[in-house]
């Protein structure tokens, strides 16, 4: 059995008269400790892959499974808890807690859950050791993703989900982020799955998945993936 896993998964909403499926028919696998990109343009169905899979929306039809559990049978405590302390979340735009400091925002987040990390060592390890006390508002775009990405790995979460992680961010600021989710991936053993409209990142995943209107279009093992500091776009 694969760590994650989705059987003939959809999501059907109804607009009017009108029946859209944002995801018709999903199947695939990520094994464990993997580093997975999921790619495709927008509108494509990648988001609302992510939902699903972070508990955050649920299934029409089909199942989704994480680490031998069916999370898509969950009901909404159920679906809070596994929210709580199996994932951790990465976005576009940081959501930090504005008249808290860096270490505030991720002590927040250690505070909910079973074993977290400690908070001060994780942002040392993102590389935020001398940003401490600093407020969010007195941090760049790249350091405030850097707390984001500290506050989700302080929860100590089987997954770590990252919905277009620099999207917000410039280039080289971009690349430090990718390269900081990819050397967290390998020294930690997560799983880390990065979605993304950027083709040219699917060259340093383990595995990459491709979505086109709602449907996987493939999902293939990388067998040689390169450090994301090799890869122009």
């Amino acid at each position: 059995m694969s760590f994650i896993e989705f059987h003939d998964v959809v999501k059907q909403y109804t607009v009017g008269e009108q029946t859209i499926r944002a995801a018709d028919g999903v199947t695939f696998q990520i094994e464990k400790g993997e580093f997975c990109v999921i790619v495709g343009s927008s509108g494509a169905g990648k988001t609302t892959i992510l939902n699903m899979l972070g508990g955050m929306d649920t299934c029409t039809s089909g199942s989704i499974l994480l680490d031998g559990q069916e999370i898509s049978a969950y009901d909404s405590r159920q679906l809070t808890d596994y929210r709580r302390y199996d994932v951790g979340f990465v976005f576009q735009f940081y959501n930090l807690v504005q008249n808290l400091t860096a270490l505030e925002n991720v002590e927040l987040a250690s505070e909910i859950c079973r074993q977290p990390l400690d908070p001060k060592k994780t942002l040392e390890e993102v590389g935020l050791a001398r940003r401490l006390d600093n407020f969010p508002g007195q941090l760049s775009g790249g350091e405030q993703q850097r707390v984001a990405i500290a506050r989700a790995l302080a929860k100590n979460p089987k997954l770590l989900l990252c919905d277009e992680p620099t999207g917000a961010l410039d280039y080289v600021t971009g690349k430090s982020i990718l390269k900081l989710l990819q050397d967290t991936c390998r020294s930690t053993g997560k799983t880390v799955i990065v979605i993304t409209h950027n083709t040219a990142l699917t060259a340093m995943a383990d595995r990459v998945i491709r979505v086109k209107s709602g449907r996987i279009i493939s999902n293939e093992v990388n067998p040689d993936p390169i450090p994301v500091e090799q890869i122009e776009w």
